[in-house]
């Protein structure tokens, strides 16, 4: 990474400051920017460049390309008269902007998403014949991710599980995997959907809380309906508040078939596994951002592509037989509330997702994109899963309100990039100008186009299903099983991960008005785990209650804790506190050897502007947030800065500490407190102490530039320090 890759610039051109006047064409994309590709509505490669379906020309024109004169006056009866209806341009104008908006979607409505290529190694070539996955075979791909709670105006960091959507445009047409970076999920058939997402979304009567699930509706209906109770618990770990899209896994949540050349077939389990590692913050930084930076997420996954360091999964399956059980030492594998423990089946890796581009226009591709589990290609089928079989249908039945009519798969970024020949005609937006006259089957005035494709020419082939049995409204024995999973996660998970659970339950449940809400949900964390129940239940002023189904299962998993490892460290930002008596040198060093690393160095100075040596202030004392930082290194004693009065920025309130800027004193109390990592050059070592900081602590170094800059790199290594806090379970 360089200097010209620190991200964020709104444009790749040099700006003027007088309003320009010479006519030029429309601003190409950024580097780090690319468009749908360029097919046709019917999958026809029209070999043009994707900025083709962008404006054109250098002056403004009406939407039917009549020349303009002018859009800042409307039409009038004179100076002072009134607007004339006849003018067209004023209602084209206003008419358009009033349908604007389409409607958000009902869950997932804000996401963020980017374009990558999926490549697959060949190690799946013995258990499908899906195209994709061939040894060698690289595959466009477009990947939204999401909060599953909040309106499209809310903030990125709330507590809540994330969608991890991914569509392959592959040769074979376009394959959608529709997951989470949860595996399992609140409810185990599809027709307690509205259920979940009424419980979850805000109370109707006033519509708050915004993007939560501490309030009353949810937990009176998790408390009731415990199937939801594993799911529960991974949103209330650190898995419910993502470091960053880029260090989430992702799943399938369900099983599903695969089918090899010779049909036979095998279930699986999709996993995407990001090569930064599985990384949180904690729940004061969650709701930090939530304030200085509603757009944490999607400004990180941006910015990270536009400085170079793109983001990488690996793609892997669990596999298993396919028996007539459909089960799996002894787990029910059609239950979207049960994982496999990787212990007892390991992923295997069958290929690498990178995303290298960035959306041209967040309308026209992230929020109109779709996505639908039954888009499968030869080689994937689905199973039984009672939810998975719902989703075929909730999916596709959505879109025809929200993106107005049956031909959104004609949007561009919903274009297959293979040949389209469906004999589906007209309705709303209909972009294919289709030919003949016989969109039917049989026919012959069209000499039988399009004719259907056989097996052996690789058609796709639902795997037959023999069927015994009555119908009924219920669900396996098996179903039936909703504590053990949830205790096992828990009892996986590392004592720092344990605190933020307890942490993240207690307040959840002491944001509910109701007492017995309260109360019931205690009994299902009884269920789950005593220790857990009572801490939880102590910060409730509530008795523990006995468990009614008391476990017996001493198993864990260590693959669900996120803790431990050595991860790389691309995109990461160190913020380099300076001020006028900082060794500009030393501070162009530490630059020059993060930026070698991948990490992004963000110089945070008293005021903005050019500082010398080449050196440029990217962020301010007063503007400074400590959530922007995966480390911090302060390069001088931070002196109050003359804006440092409470007047004008409240936060030099922070304390009367001599000596330290209160800005920055309260910046490194934040980054000590989340367990990150702290660095100082020796001159500044006294305002970490006048900071609170301990400077022989775990995460923190004193030392010159060079030494400063490789603890700094081995501590982002581990994400966190966790181990700077002693844990009470």
């Amino acid at each position: 990474m360089s200097d010209k890759n620190l991200p964020g610039a709104p444009t790749s051109q040099p700006v003027s400051f007088d309003e320009p006047t010479t006519p030029t064409g429309p601003p190409a994309p950024k580097p780090d920017q690319a468009g749908p590709a360029n097919v046709s509505p019917t999958g026809a490669d029209y070999r043009a460049d994707p900025t083709t379906n962008a404006q054109q020309g250098e002056r403004l024109t009406s939407a039917v390309g009549i020349p303009l004169r002018n859009t800042d006056h409307s039409l009038t009866a004179g100076p002072r008269g009134p607007i004339l209806l006849q003018d067209q341009h004023f209602r084209e104008k206003i008419s358009h902007f009033d349908h604007e908006r389409i409607p958000e979607r009902v869950v997932h409505a804000r996401g963020a998403a980017a374009h990558g290529v999926f490549e697959a190694n060949g190690a799946a070539e013995g258990i499908t014949r899906a195209a994709f996955l061939q040894r060698g075979v690289r595959t466009p791909t477009f990947v939204r991710f999401s909060t599953v709670l909040g309106s499209r105006g809310s903030m990125d960091t709330a507590r809540d599980t994330r969608g991890f959507a991914t569509k392959f445009y592959t040769t074979d047409g376009n394959y959608d995997l529709v997951g989470n970076n949860i595996p399992v999920f609140f409810i185990q058939d599809a027709i307690k959907f509205p259920d979940v997402v009424h419980a979850a979304k805000p109370h109707p009567d006033r519509e708050i809380p915004q993007a939560q699930s501490a309030h009353d509706t949810f937990w009176d209906l998790v408390s009731l309906h415990t199937e939801a109770q594993h799911h529960t618990m991974w949103n209330m770990s650190d898995r419910g508040i993502p470091r960053s899209y880029r260090t989430m896994e992702g799943f399938g949540i369900h099983t599903f078939r695969l089918v090899n050349a010779a049909g036979e077939t095998t279930l699986v389990k999709f996993h995407w596994k990001p090569k930064l590692g599985v990384h949180s913050t904690t729940w004061e930084e969650a709701q930090i951002a939530g304030g200085v930076d509603p757009d944490f997420h999607r400004r990180d996954l941006a910015d990270a592509i536009e400085a170079g360091a793109h983001p990488q999964w690996d793609f892997g399956v669990q596999t298993f037989p396919d028996s007539e059980d459909q089960t799996f030492e002894g787990i029910d594998l059609l239950d979207p509330t049960k994982i496999v423990p990787e212990e007892l089946a390991p992923v295997q890796i069958i290929g690498t997702m990178t995303l290298n581009r960035n959306p041209i226009n967040y309308f026209a591709e992230t929020e109109q994109v779709m996505f639908n589990p039954a888009n499968l290609v030869p080689g994937i089928d689905v199973t039984y899963d009672p939810l998975l079989q719902g989703r075929l249908f909730s999916y596709q039945d959505t879109q025809l309100t929200r993106l107005g009519g049956p031909n959104f798969q004609q949007i561009p970024i919903n274009r297959p990039h293979a040949p389209v020949n469906d004999m589906l005609r007209d309705g709303f937006h209909q972009d294919a100008v289709h030919g003949g006259v016989a969109p039917y089957h049989p026919n012959s005035l069209d000499q039988n186009n399009p004719l259907p494709t056989p097996p052996e020419q690789g058609s796709f082939i639902e795997v037959p299903q023999r069927f015994e049995a009555v119908t009924d409204r219920k669900k396996a024995a098996s179903f039936d099983d909703h504590f053990s999973q949830t205790a096992l996660f828990f009892r996986s998970l590392t004592p720092v991960e344990q605190e933020h659970v307890i942490n993240a339950y207690t307040f959840e449940l002491s944001r509910c008005w109701d007492e017995t809400i309260r109360a019931r949900q205690l009994q299902c964390l009884a269920n789950v785990d005593a220790r857990l129940c009572a801490e939880v239940a102590t910060g409730l002023g509530l008795e523990a209650p006995s468990p009614t189904e008391p476990a017996t299962d001493t198993a864990t998993s260590p693959a669900l804790s996120q803790v431990g490892g050595q991860w790389p460290v691309d995109g990461r930002q160190v913020g380099i506190v300076v001020d006028g008596a900082s060794d500009l040198g030393a501070v162009s060093d530490l630059r020059s050897a993060l930026l070698a690393a991948g990490v992004v160095p963000l110089v945070v100075a008293p005021t903005g502007g050019r500082l010398g040596n080449g050196i440029v202030a990217n962020r301010t004392w007063a503007n400074a947030a400590s959530v922007e930082f995966d480390a911090v290194v302060l390069t001088t004693t931070a002196a109050p800065a003359p804006d440092a009065r409470v007047a004008r920025d409240a936060k030099a309130g922070q304390d009367d500490r001599p000596g330290v800027d209160p800005r920055i004193d309260k910046l490194l109390g934040e980054v000590w407190r989340h367990a990150k990592a702290i660095a100082a050059l020796p001159e500044a070592e006294a305002s970490l102490r006048a900071a609170g900081v301990d400077a022989g602590a775990p995460g923190v170094t004193v030392g010159g530039a060079g030494d400063v800059g490789t603890a700094v790199l081995a501590a982002l290594a581990k994400h966190r320090a966790w181990e700077r806090f002693p844990t009470t379970v």
